[in-house]
C-alpha cells in the first residue's frame, strides 16, 4: 500500500468503536497533547541509548578526552535536560514491583507511544486485558510519512519493538517479527535474522520463514556491509538483518559489520526521498548490554559508536533545515561508578587495552580448566600480564550472577581500571535528553519520558490519539490460560469489559452481559460446561471461559491469533 492510500485509509477509519473516543485516549496516562496541531518540522529523529545513563555519558567523554584528545562530545552541545524512566506497577516472577526501575520495553512504550506500562509490555496497556497504543511512528505511517527502525540489537528487541508492534511479552520476537510485515515501516534495519527463519534455518522460527513474505512486499533485503552501501534512494523500502541476533560489538566487528553511523546515514539517505517527509527511531542497543555484563571498555566503545551516529543525524539535520533531532536514553544499566575502593582516581589510560569485548571470551572461559588456562586468556586479550591466583580463581569461579565466568572475568577488569557496579541491572536514575530543532523548546528541564512521544508527534503534526483509537478498534491483548486439552481460556470478567459489557457475581451463579444479551455461568463446580457447551475454568477464584463464549455473547466472530496472543475485533 503506498502513502497516499494510507492517507486516504486512515482518514475514512471508523473510529466509533472506541466508545470513549481519542479525546479520552489522549487524557490517559497523562498523553497531553497527542491530537495533532500545525507541524513544525517536517522529519523527525529520535536516537535511543539504551543504558546510557549519566555516568556511561561522562565515560565516553572523558576518554575522548583523556585518551583521544578530543574535548567533547557530539551530543554535548545539544543538552536541554533530563527525563524519569520510572514504569507502572507489574509483576516480576509472580512478585509485584513498583515499577520504579523500568525495563526496556515499558520505558519504550512511554517515550514511543506517551503512556507508562508494565516491565516487559510493548506499548499495549497495563490490564488484564490489555489495549494497544500507537507509537509516534505508526502515527508518522497513518500520515503517509516514510518510516525507519535502526538498531545495533536485535530490530525484535524491545526498542525498536515499542515503534511498531504491541504484545504482551518482549519475548515474544517471532510475532514482533511477523507485526513488522504488516507494520508499514519502510526501513529496518538491526540484527535479530533467527527471529525471521525456521529453525531448520537455524533460526528460532517454527512456522515459516518471513523473509521472502517481506521481498515479496517490495522489501530489498540487505545483510552485510558492502550490500548497505549499495543502496540507493531509489530502494524505498529495504529490511536490514546483520546477525542472527544482536550486531557486534564494536570491537568485535568484522569488515561485513555496518557500523551504526553507517546504518543511520543510509536510512536517512533512502527515507528522506520521500517527499512527505519521514520519522525514524536510532538505537544504540548494545550499550546497555556492556552495562549489565559490567564491561566499561567494551561500554565506551559502543558510546562512542552512538555518539558518531548522532552526529550523522544532526548534520542531517542541520543540512536539511526542517528536522527535529531528540535523543534520550530508556534507563541506565549496571550502577555505573566513576570511581572505587575510596581511590580518588581511574585508570583511563588503561580503558583501551582490551582487545575484544567479554562476550567474545565467553567461549575459551567456558572452556578454561585452569588457573594458567585463564592468566592466558585474560594476557591475551588485555594488557594484564601479571594476574593473581587469587583474581583467576575468582573468574574460574564466576562472580555468583548469571554471567558467570564472564561476570568474574569483567569484575577483576573493572577493579584494575578503578570502576564500580551496583550489579547486573538497570538503575532507576533519571537520564539526559538532548535535542535539535523545534522540538528542543519542548522539552527543556525536568521532563517524564512519556512527553517524549508527545513531543515528536506534535512537531511533525501526527495524530497519536487517532492511530490509537485506530489499534483499538482491531485489537484486544488478554491474559489467557491454556488448559490441558490445549484450550485458549481467557478471564471472563476482564473481557467482558473490555468487550463493553457487565460481569455479576452472585451466589454460585456468573452473569455476562453485552449488548443486551446475558450468559450465565453455574460456577459450583457441578458442570464442566456452560450451556453444556463451552469449558469452565475457575482459577484462584477467577472464571475463564473460551472464545466461543464470547462470540455467542458479542454475536461476533472474534479471532485468536495465537502467535501475537491476542484477539482480533474485526
Amino acid at each position: 500500500m503506498n502513502k497516499l492510500w494510507r492517507r486516504l485509509a486512515v482518514s475514512g477509519m471508523a473510529l466509533a468503536v472506541i466508545a470513549a473516543g481519542p479525546a479520552a485516549i489522549a487524557q490517559e496516562n497523562g498523553n497531553k497533547g497527542a491530537s495533532p496541531g500545525k507541524a513544525s518540522s517536517k522529519n523527525l529523529i529520535v536516537l535511543i541509548g539504551d543504558g546510557m545513563g549519566p555516568a556511561q555519558i561522562s565515560a565516553a567523554r572523558y576518554y575522548q578526552q583523556y585518551v583521544k584528545g578530543v574535548k567533547s562530545l557530539n551530543l554535548d552541545s545539544y543538552y536541554v535536560g533530563q527525563a524519569t524512566t520510572y514504569a507502572d506497577r507489574g509483576e516480576d516472577g509472580g512478585t509485584v514491583v513498583s515499577g520504579i526501575v523500568t525495563d526496556s520495553a515499558s520505558a519504550g512504550t512511554a517515550f514511543a507511544t506517551g503512556h507508562k506500562t508494565y516491565n516487559a509490555g510493548i506499548s499495549v496497556s497495563n490490564e488484564d486485558v490489555s489495549k494497544p497504543f500507537a507509537s509516534v511512528i505508526e502515527a508518522a505511517e497513518a500520515s503517509g510519512k516514510a518510516t525507519g527502525l535502526v538498531t545495533t540489537a536485535r530490530i525484535t528487541h524491545a526498542t525498536p519493538a515499542v515503534y511498531a508492534s504491541h504484545v504482551r511479552s518482549r519475548d515474544n520476537e517471532n510475532a514482533i517479527a511477523s507485526q513488522y510485515l504488516d507494520s508499514g515501516v519502510d526501513v529496518l534495519f538491526g540484527g535479530g535474522k533467527s527471529f525471521f527463519v525456521t529453525k531448520e534455518e537455524k533460526g528460532k522460527r517454527t512456522d515459516k520463514n518471513l523473509i521472502p513474505e517481506f521481498k515479496a512486499k517490495g522489501y530489498k533485503v540487505v545483510e552485510d556491509a558492502q550490500s548497505l552501501k549499495s543502496l540507493t534512494a531509489k530502494d524505498t523500502k529495504v529490511l536490514g538483518l546483520f546477525g542472527g541476533s544482536h550486531v557486534d560489538y564494536v570491537p568485535d566487528r568484522k569488515a561485513e559489520t555496518p557500523s551504526l553511523a553507517a546504518m543511520t546515514s543510509k536510512a536517512l539517505e533512502v527515507l528522506s526521498a520521500d517527499e512527505d517527509g519521514f520519522a525514524i527511531m536510532i538505537e544504540g542497543g548494545r550499550i546497555d548490554h556492556a552495562g549489565h555484563a559490567n564491561d566499561l571498555p567494551t561500554l565506551v566503545q559502543e558510546a562512542l559508536d552512538f555518539d558518531a551516529a548522532f552526529k550523522v543525524a544532526i548534520d542531517f539535520a542541520k543540512k536539511d533545515g526542517n528536522t527535529s533531532v531528540v535523543v534520550t536514553a530508556d534507563h541506565e544499566t549496571g550502577g555505573l561508578s566513576l570511581s572505587r575502593d575510596n581511590i580518588y582516581e581511574i585508570n583511563i589510560d588503561l580503558w583501551d587495552k582490551q582487545k575484544h569485548s567479554s562476550e567474545y571470551l565467553v567461549g575459551a572461559l567456558n572452556e578454561a580448566k585452569t588457573l594458567a588456562d585463564v592468566k592466558k586468556i585474560v594476557a591475551d586479550n588485555t594488557w594484564i600480564t601479571d594476574l593473581t591466583d587469587e583474581e583467576a580463581q575468582y573468574i574460574l569461579d564466576g562472580d555468583g550472577s548469571s554471567y558467570k565466568r564472564e561476570g568474574g572475568y569483567n569484575a577483576v577488569i573493572s577493579k584494575r581500571l578503578l570502576v564500580g557496579w551496583s550489579g547486573h541491572g538497570h538503575s532507576a536514575v533519571d537520564v539526559g535528553v538532548w535535542a535539535y530543532g523545534p522540538i528542543a523548546e519542548k522539552l527543556k528541564g525536568q521532563v517524564d519520558n512519556t512527553e517524549i512521544a508527545v513531543a515528536g508527534a506534535e512537531v511533525i503534526g501526527v495524530d497519536l490519539a487517532k492511530a490509537t483509537a485506530e489499534l483499538q478498534s482491531r485489537h484486544i491483548y488478554p491474559k489467557f490460560k491454556i488448559n490441558r486439552d490445549k484450550e485458549v481460556l481467557y478471564p471472563a470478567k476482564a473481557l467482558t469489559e473490555a468487550l463493553g459489557g457487565t460481569y455479576q457475581e452472585s451466589g454460585a451463579t456468573a452473569t455476562l452481559t453485552v449488548s443486551g444479551k446475558s450468559l450465565k455461568i453455574d460456577l459450583g463446580g457441578k458442570a464442566a460446561k456452560a450451556n453444556g457447551k463451552y469449558t469452565i475454568d475457575v482459577d484462584n477464584g477467577t472464571l475463564y471461559l473460551p472464545l466461543g463464549a464470547f462470540n455467542e455473547l458479542t454475536g461476533k466472530t472474534l479471532k485468536w491469533d495465537a502467535l501475537s496472543e491476542r484477539i482480533l475485533l474485526k
